[in-house]
């Protein structure tokens, strides 16, 4: 018998499954024709499609209320050539929900309707710097008076700080690889150091049910509009009007002026007064608009960094001369370029 999947193409995303990147590579491939495979780290999605196990990647990128996913930064700049053929060739976006996740204890001393920690007064402390704390949006459904460590990704904790400081304050926090592996770890319940059910993992409601926990807190986030970006990479040369196998949701529409984005990662000389000033003026001089920069230190010397710089245009980034106009000119205002790859906007679909 033939096994179907067989010829599926693989598509490698941050898990475990139930992870926010795995519904978001759910949502951009489709089960008959992709075959998708968890992987432990950022890192290792970049690892397998660099060396040829999967075709595609889905990681993390940016959340929009908590920033830049820097492990993802830092990888798409590769300082140690490890990736030499990954660009990025798509994105996708997710509404994110947070919820608290654990365990609710059975003990009578924790059956009563008190939601507060130990350490919480119930209220976002004022303090000097945030004299007005943001109140948060939700409230515990049951008692978190058991809980004494809580289990997330960082860019989770950096989504949920209203939340945490007032019904969670003083509680420690411990980072993991994903949201959906916080959920396993809790699940598990081997924390040898903590009483039974003493530990929470903020997390999705496919989550909880994946891996059999209580809900008791929802829409924990401080922003109700709080959404993250995916990027899909792959392997190979860069090239715009190769679309490859990627489903049609994913590029554009025949006949249509589709808005496009690039990533180029640069670095210049600090000792050129108006040096980047310089480098953002070619993409102007070329109708591209720049939509973000993010800087990571290059770590060939102290303060020295690599600017990843995104921009937005339609047949701008269309037509590969315009593009290789825009960067030979680039490559005359910095030190050096690395072209990461183009991709169809889908902010706004």
């Amino acid at each position: 018998m033939t096994d179907i999947n067989a010829s599926k193409t693989v598509i490698a995303y941050l898990g475990p499954p139930s992870s926010y990147t795995h519904q978001a590579a759910v949502d951009s491939f489709e089960k008959n024709y992709y075959e998708l495979e968890a992987q432990g780290s950022i890192a290792d999605v970049f690892h397998a499609v660099q060396d040829s196990s999967a075709t595609f990647g889905v990681v993390p990128f940016e959340n929009s209320s908590n920033g830049p996913v820097v492990f993802t930064l830092d990888l798409l700049i590769d300082r140690a050539e490890e990736f030499p053929e990954i660009h990025v060739c798509g994105e996708a976006y997710m509404d994110v929900q947070h919820c608290l996740l654990g365990s609710v204890p059975t003990n009578p001393a924790h059956e009563n309707r008190d939601t507060l920690s130990p350490h919480s007064s119930g209220c976002a402390t004022p303090t000097r710097t945030k004299p007005n704390p943001r109140e948060p949006r939700s409230k515990p459904m049951t008692s978190l008076k058991h809980i004494q460590r809580v289990y997330s990704h960082p860019q989770a904790f950096g989504q949920c700080e209203a939340f945490l400081s007032t019904y969670l304050k003083g509680v420690e926090r411990r980072e993991v690889s994903s949201t959906s592996h916080a959920a396993s770890i809790v699940a598990k319940g081997s924390e040898e150091d903590l009483p039974s059910g003493g530990a929470a993992a903020i997390s999705s409601a496919l989550a909880a049910n994946v891996h059999g926990l209580n809900v008791m807190a929802t829409g924990i986030q401080d922003a109700e509009d709080n959404s993250t970006r995916f990027l899909i990479i792959q392997k190979g040369p860069v090239n715009l009007e190769y679309q490859g196998l990627l489903p049609p949701k994913l590029f554009a529409e025949t006949g249509t002026e589709t808005k496009r984005k690039a990533l180029i990662a640069s670095s210049i000389n600090h000792e050129t007064q108006g040096a980047l000033a310089n480098a953002l003026l070619v993409f102007r001089n070329h109708g591209l608009n720049v939509t973000s920069i993010n800087s990571r230190p290059s770590r060939i010397r102290p303060w020295h960094y690599i600017f990843l710089v995104e921009v937005g245009g339609r047949k701008e980034l269309e037509d590969p001369d315009l593009v290789r106009m825009a960067l030979e000119e680039l490559d005359t205002t910095t030190e050096e370029n690395k072209w990461l790859g183009c991709w169809v906007d889908r902010s706004a679909r």
